[in-house]
C-alpha cells in the first residue's frame, strides 16, 4: 500500500481543480490595523488586509490587549487542564456570565472554537432529544453540518431561507416528535440574513426548538452587540444562540447561550467540551473586555456600517460585480477558480492588498469570489486604493465586469444547486 502516494494524489487533485489553498504568512501590526507584514521566502513587506474576520479591529483595542497582558502576568499562559481538571479559571467564569447577559439567557458555555461549539452542541442536543428530527438550512456552516452528522439523528435539509419549504417539512413530521431547527443569522459568503422571526413563528407553531449561529453578527449588530437577534429584539424567541469570540470580539473561542438546564446538559454530556483543555485566562479576559466595551460603545458599529456601505457603493460605481448583500460582507464575483486565485495573487503581488480567493467547496462551483470585509479602519483612502487595484486586476485578467455577466444571476443559481459543505470561517 502506497500510503504516501494516496495523500499526494489527494493534494494533486486539488491542484488540478485549481482550488489548492495557499496560506499567507501574515504578521498583524497592533495599532495599525488593517496593515500587516507579509512574509514570503526571505522577503517581507507591508500589505493591507481586506478579508479579516476581526471585523471591528477589537484585536488591537487597548482595553483588550491590556486585559490579556494583565491576566497572563497574573495567571500564566495556559489554563492548565480541562474544565473538570483545574481548567475552570476565574476569567472564564466571568466570561460565561458576560455572554449569558449579552444574549439575555440564563447561562452560557465557552468552547475552544466556534467550530467546536457548533459541532459539540448540536450533536449533543440532538442526541439528548428522543427521536430528534433536525431541520437544517442548506447553506449552514461546515461546523453545523458536522454537528448534525455526528448526532446520528434524522435530518432534513430545507432550501436556503425558504420558509415554505421549512414549513412543509415541519408539517409532515409527527407533531409529538422532537424537532430542532438549526440556521444562521448572517450567512458569511453571501452576506444575507435569515428570516429569524418567521422561523421562530414556525418553531412555535410546530413545537420545535431553535438553534441559531450568530458568529458573523455578534458584536456588530444590536444595541449591545448581541447580533441580529439583539438588533431585532428576537433573542427571547430563540432557544440556543451560538457565537464566536474570534471575529468581532477579536479574541478566540466559541460559545452557546440558553436555558440553565440545556447548558448544564451540554456541559455534562458533550465530549468536545469535556475532553478539551479550557481557554487560557488571558484569552478569556481579553474576550470579556471586548464584550463589555461593545455592550456600551456604538462608535465601532456605526463606523463599520458606514465604511462597509462606502465600499459597496465605490466598487459598484466602478462596474465591479458586487454580489447582493444585506450586511457588512462584500462578495465580488469572479466565477472561475483559476481566475479567482490569479486575482488574489495579483492583488498581493502588484498592489499589496490581501484578499483570499473563495472557491469550492466553500461556495458552489461557478460562484467563486473575493470576499471583502471592510472594518472601521478601512478609511476612504484605502477604499479608493482597493477600487483602483481591483479595476486593474479585472482589466488585466479579463474578468467580466458587472453587466457583462450578472452577479445576481450567479446568486440566483442557488435555487437549483446542490447543498455544499461550507469550509469558510
Amino acid at each position: 500500500m502506497d500510503y504516501r502516494g494516496i495523500f499526494q494524489n489527494a493534494v494533486d487533485q486539488l491542484h488540478a481543480e485549481k482550488r489548492y489553498r495557499v496560506f499567507a504568512n501574515l504578521e498583524r501590526i497592533a495599532g495599525r490595523f488593517p496593515r500587516a507584514l507579509h512574509r514570503s521566502g526571505d522577503t517581507m513587506r507591508e500589505v493591507t488586509v481586506w478579508c479579516s474576520n476581526d471585523y471591528l479591529g477589537m484585536g488591537q483595542h487597548d482595553d483588550v490587549i491590556d486585559a490579556l497582558c494583565n491576566a497572563a502576568g497574573k495567571m500564566g499562559s495556559g489554563a492548565g487542564g480541562t474544565r473538570n481538571i483545574s481548567g475552570t479559571n476565574h476569567p472564564l467564569v466571568e466570561l460565561e456570565h458576560e455572554l449569558a447577559d449579552l444574549h439575555g439567557k440564563e447561562a452560557a458555555l465557552v468552547f475552544t472554537s466556534g467550530f467546536i461549539s457548533n459541532d459539540a452542541s448540536i450533536s449533543t442536543i440532538a442526541k439528548l432529544l428522543p427521536n430528534c428530527l433536525i431541520l437544517s438550512d442548506e447553506l449552514n456552516h461546515a461546523s453545523m453540518i458536522e454537528g448534525v452528522k455526528r448526532s446520528g439523528a434524522e435530518k432534513k435539509i430545507f432550501r436556503h431561507n425558504d420558509l415554505e419549504h421549512l414549513e412543509d417539512l415541519l408539517a409532515s413530521a409527527d407533531p409529538l416528535r422532537a424537532k430542532l431547527i438549526v440556521f444562521e443569522s448572517v450567512y458569511s459568503m453571501d452576506g444575507d440574513i435569515a428570516p429569524i422571526e418567521a422561523i421562530a413563528d414556525l418553531a412555535d407553531k410546530y413545537n420545535a426548538m431553535t438553534y441559531i449561529d450568530e458568529v458573523h453578527a455578534v458584536g456588530m449588530y444590536g444595541l449591545r452587540g448581541g447580533g441580529i437577534t439583539d438588533r431585532d429584539g428576537l433573542a427571547s424567541r430563540i432557544d440556543v444562540i451560538e457565537g464566536t469570540l474570534a471575529k468581532a470580539f477579536g479574541a478566540l473561542g466559541g460559545y452557546i447561550t440558553g436555558s440553565r438546564a440545556l447548558i448544564d446538559a451540554v456541559r455534562s454530556y458533550a465530549p468536545g467540551f469535556i475532553f478539551t483543555t479550557a481557554l487560557p485566562p488571558s484569552i478569556a479576559a481579553a474576550a470579556t473586555a471586548s464584550i463589555r466595551h461593545l455592550k456600551t460603545s456604538q462608535t465601532e458599529r456605526a463606523l463599520h456600517q458606514l465604511q462597509a456601505r462606502k465600499t459597496k457603493d465605490a466598487l459598484s460605481a466602478a462596474g465591479l460585480p458586487v454580489m447582493p448583500s444585506d450586511t457588512h460582507i462584500v462578495p465580488v464575483l469572479v466565477g472561475d477558480p483559476e481566475l479567482c486565485k490569479k486575482a488574489s495573487d495579483r492583488l498581493m503581488d502588484v498592489h499589496g492588498i490581501y484578499i483570499q480567493p473563495i472557491n469550492y467547496p466553500t461556495v458552489p462551483r461557478g460562484t467563486e469570489r473575493l470576499r471583502i470585509t471592510p472594518s472601521p479602519f478601512h478609511d476612504d483612502a484605502l477604499i479608493a486604493d482597493l477600487v483602483g487595484a481591483l479595476t486593474e486586476v479585472w482589466n488585466t485578467l479579463g474578468i467580466p465586469f458587472a453587466g457583462n455577466e450578472s452577479a445576481e444571476d450567479a446568486r440566483n443559481d442557488r435555487i437549483v444547486r446542490l447543498p455544499v459543505s461550507k469550509a469558510g470561517g
